[in-house]
């Protein structure tokens, strides 16, 4: 996985960034296809009081 930087220069590890419990119940979670956009949402949403998702797809939604 590449490493992630702000626009600032400062490197990002999404793995040490907690993955928020909507992820865990989205359809994308786990996704390699997925993966960067997922990253780059958490990081962004990482101080935001509530997490947002905008591609969030419920897995267990039929």
């Amino acid at each position: 996985m590449a490493p992630y930087y702000t626009d600032d220069g400062v490197e990002l590890n999404p793995d040490l960034f907690p993955k928020p419990q909507l992820c865990f119940s989205c359809a994308k979670d786990d996704d390699p296809n997925e993966e960067i956009l997922c990253n780059l949402t958490r990081l962004d949403e990482n101080e935001a009081p509530e997490f947002i998702c905008f591609a969030y797809e419920n897995k267990y939604k039929k």
